[in-house]
């Protein structure tokens, strides 16, 4: 169920780290066990309001991600659900050596949350943006990977993630970009959501960036080019079941992410393809290259993610019978 607002002048911008920081205040109400651990960036992930509402269940541990994974994991062998906060380039980036070995092989019950992720950070440039954290994480052995499409379903990953025991990794993003759900839209850990049903081409992603290949897609109607587009939240464990229904229709597939195109959902995808169903598959996302400063719309188009990239990669791909 898609937004009705999507695509006209009442369209809603809100972003996924406000809808974190809004979910986290209203499970901490029932749930004495959520604890938050912070890097010196409380306002900047959204658990400002948590640390003021609940101080002596906020814990803020300086500029030190590797110490703040590591107290986060002995706050949840301490039978607590703690929520580690910080900016995606940082946490994986600084602290994986914990995140693995404190955290996945222990089986710790910690809830990594990262913002500031992809390219839409923006003017924060290269160091700030976080393009290989899908990558370092969906390798780890016993930890869940998630990157919402927006604020609605952040919210709904939220509250699922706080029901579900051990490690998981939950990305999101600086902007505000559009509402593409609802609050009665599904959601399910390890469950794709098909947002558009189409017949002559596959299109995957995750994150907000799937605004971009709505938006192509419903150019593309206008030549009777039906584009089925699948949100791929759970990036681990793969939904293989959803995946393969429908490129079993398409055959050809298309994958789009804010991420390198090494390791991240578009790997993901297609490692699972090529042993159960091989079909033409393109990778958009990043070409083994660092960000840079600029606005989003401005970085989409020059990385080629943008909605004319995608519309004209399906129309090739069409075009060519690959």
């Amino acid at each position: 169920m898609l937004n009705k607002y999507l695509f006209t002048n009442k369209e809603v911008l809100k972003s996924t780290r406000d809808a974190f920081g809004e979910a986290l205040l209203d499970l901490a109400k029932t749930n004495q066990d959520i604890v938050v651990v912070s890097a010196d960036l409380a306002e900047s992930t959204r658990v400002h309001k948590f640390a003021k509402k609940y101080p002596k269940r906020f814990f803020e541990v300086g500029v030190a991600e590797q110490n703040m994974l590591g107290v986060a994991a002995g706050l949840a062998l301490s039978n607590k659900i703690p929520f580690a906060a910080s900016f995606a380039a940082f946490s994986p980036g600084r602290n994986w050596d914990q995140l693995r070995v404190s955290i996945c092989y222990s089986k710790a019950n910690v809830k990594i949350v990262s913002t500031h992720s992809g390219l839409a950070v923006g003017p924060d440039g290269a160091s700030h943006q976080a393009l290989e954290d899908i990558a370092i994480t969906r390798c780890l052995p016993n930890l869940t990977v998630i990157a919402p499409i927006d604020y609605e379903q952040t919210k709904k990953a939220v509250k699922a993630i706080t029901r579900l025991t051990g490690p998981i990794y939950l990305r999101l993003t600086r902007q505000n970009s559009p509402v593409i759900t609802t609050a009665q839209t599904p959601f399910q850990i390890g469950k794709a959501n098909i947002l558009q049903a189409g017949k002559d081409i596959t299109l995957i992603g995750c994150g907000p960036i799937l605004y971009e290949a709505l938006t192509a897609a419903r150019e593309l109607k206008k030549q009777n080019i039906s584009v089925e587009i699948i949100d791929l939240h759970t990036i681990k464990p793969l939904d293989a079941t959803t995946i393969l229904r429908s490129v079993k229709k398409t055959k050809k597939i298309i994958t789009l992410e804010e991420h390198q195109v090494a390791g991240g959902l578009g790997s993901a995808v297609v490692e699972m393809l090529a042993q159960k169903y091989p079909v033409p598959t393109q990778i958009i996302g990043v070409q083994d290259r660092f960000g840079e400063s600029g606005q989003t719309n401005e970085l989409w188009k020059k990385y080629k993610l943008n909605r004319e990239y995608i519309k004209q990669s399906i129309l090739t791909m069409m075009k060519n019978k690959v």
